[in-house]
């Protein structure tokens, strides 16, 4: 079987990966390649990918968009993890650099949401229907789709005259992550349906979101008018299906749970969990004093980068020095740690308002008191990390690193004794899955692909709860019992041992891949 992938990232290149997305498109073809079949991945190019030592220009591609026609070149890319039968490519236009050579993402002002991401997506989807038809990566037998970056290849399969071979095609749509839809207007402004495809005679009804009728929906355009739709947990496909309530702390459907339901009565929706690498190589956790080395080795290099040190860097290096000096006299019973981005969805039960007014955060770090210690890393929403530095000012015994780094967060998730994550929702999530691989249990909200992958009691803690103050006084029990259940050095060795011992295979992903999602 051939399979072309279409996504917007992919971390088999270098600086390819934002989020999970990332993460998927470069650990499914290897496993798909292993199984036998024949993978090609192409991504936009951002005026990087293409410029990569070794990379070789194939062709160009004429397309028309927005009532021109535009010339996009064809790169084929190497990977930074070579792998038979896997094939990567870049497509290459000065609009899919928009945001500056190598970014991926762009940041639009609200009063003009995703408008630079959408147009530039709108025509690297053409580019890739262009592709398709001319066999560019030769005869494909599967189209693989990911979020709503690449959903436009598929309304343009159901509408557009010149790319109605695509429907021969076998089309799958994957959902990453529901809550971001890339919604623009149909008309009406140059980052529009009707700008960048002119005379394209559509289905409103099915095309137009949900809530705001003279907006497309690309990601609605994604689930209706593929053959298969495919959500990236079990739990995260059946939490879909229902109505959103954000303010009583639950995230379904964003809008799209008709289109879902429907998708599920005519067997076209599949949730399938992502999959782990385990590699032979492991990282060994640190001694508590070795790894306040790293984090403040760390600190300094995110301070480096920056004209001025910020409070929160500031605040992180004074408890960074406390926690040396009392680990030279005593070891903290208990090391929590938490890695991710710093958004709504990872942290908002850490701000919800407990009886007595405190945060749920506050509560937590009551509760580790004195002789624990809470390190989180991560970065993204200003507010929330302006609320976690606030924190960070008034409770000791944690450390709030603004910003990101692969290899010290490697060593927090070998070193903790507990790994919090407490999110509202989570599609899969990989953080978890980390975790529990260096023999860390984890403590998680019931949702999502956390759900299918910690097991209360045996492998870590879970807790749920039907509005957001129950969700929160739950995780704040669970977080208690936990703490408890840690001071039984055998039954926590036990937890620890079936943490790392869980297994969530790519392998069994693309076994599942060809099963639900590739066979017709």
């Amino acid at each position: 079987m051939k399979i072309l992938m279409a996504a917007s990232e992919n971390d088999a290149l270098p600086n390819g990966k934002v989020g999970g997305i990332g993460d998927v498109v470069r650990d499914v073809p290897p496993a798909l390649a292993q199984a036998g079949h024949q993978v090609h991945v192409v991504t936009p190019g951002y005026q990087a990918f293409s410029r990569l030592p070794g990379a070789r220009f194939a062709t160009s591609l004429p397309v028309t968009f927005a009532g021109w026609r535009e010339s996009v070149d064809v790169f084929e890319v190497p990977s930074t993890q070579p792998v038979d039968k896997v094939t990567l490519w870049a497509l290459e236009h000065p609009i899919f650099a928009a945001g500056g050579a190598g970014k991926i993402y762009c940041d639009d002002p609200p009063g003009r949401p995703f408008a630079t991401d959408a147009t530039k997506f709108a025509l690297f989807s053409a580019a890739v229907a262009k592709a398709v038809i001319g066999e560019v990566f030769g005869a494909i037998d599967v189209l693989h789709l990911h979020d709503w970056h690449t959903a436009m290849v598929a309304m343009l399969r159901a509408f557009a005259p010149e790319y109605r071979k695509l429907q021969a095609i076998h089309t799958v749509y994957t959902i990453h992550n529901l809550a971001l839809q890339g919604v623009r207007p149909l008309a009406g402004d140059d980052s529009s349906l009707e700008a960048w495809f002119p005379g394209l005679a559509y289905d409103q009804h099915r095309l137009a979101d949900p809530h705001v009728a003279h907006c497309v929906n690309p990601m609605r355009a994604g689930i209706n008018f593929s053959d298969r739709v495919h959500a990236v947990s079990p739990t995260y496909a059946r939490e879909i299906l229902l109505p959103s309530n954000p303010e009583q702390g639950y995230f379904g459907g964003e809008g799209l749970q008709q289109d879902l339901q429907r998708a599920a009565d005519e067997g076209r929706l599949h949730g399938i969990l992502n999959g782990c690498e385990y590699p032979e190589q492991k990282v060994s956790g640190l001694p508590l004093n070795e790894l306040l080395l790293r984090c403040e080795n760390e600190l300094l290099k995110l301070i480096a980068g920056k004209p001025a040190v910020e409070s929160a860097h500031l605040i992180a290096s004074k408890r960074i020095a406390q926690q040396v000096t009392a680990a030279n006299s005593r070891q903290p019973q208990v090391l929590v740690t938490s890695v991710g981005r710093i958004t709504d969805q990872k942290v908002r039960l850490l701000l919800q308002p407990m009886n007595d007014g405190a945060a749920a955060l506050d509560h937590l770090l009551q509760a580790l008191g004195e002789r624990g210690l809470l390190i989180m890393l991560g970065s993204g929403d200003s507010q929330l990390e302006q609320f976690l530095t606030q924190v960070a000012g008034r409770q000791a015994n944690f450390i709030f690193i603004k910003g990101y780094a692969e290899n010290l967060s490697q060593y927090l998730y070998a070193s903790g004794d507990l790994f919090l994550m407490p999110s509202s929702y989570e599609p899969c999530g990989i953080s978890q899955m980390l975790a529990m691989r260096a023999g860390q249990p984890c403590l998680v909200h019931r949702v999502g692909g956390l759900s299918d992958t910690v097991n209360d009691g045996v492998d870590g803690f879970v807790f749920a709860g039907d509005s957001l103050r129950e969700q929160a006084e739950n995780m704040v029990a669970c977080f208690k019992a936990a703490l408890q259940t840690r001071c039984d050095a055998s039954k926590w060795e036990k937890i620890s041992g079936a943490a790392a011992a869980a297994r969530f295979l790519w392998s069994q992903v693309a076994e599942d891949y060809i099963r639900l999602l590739y066979t017709r």
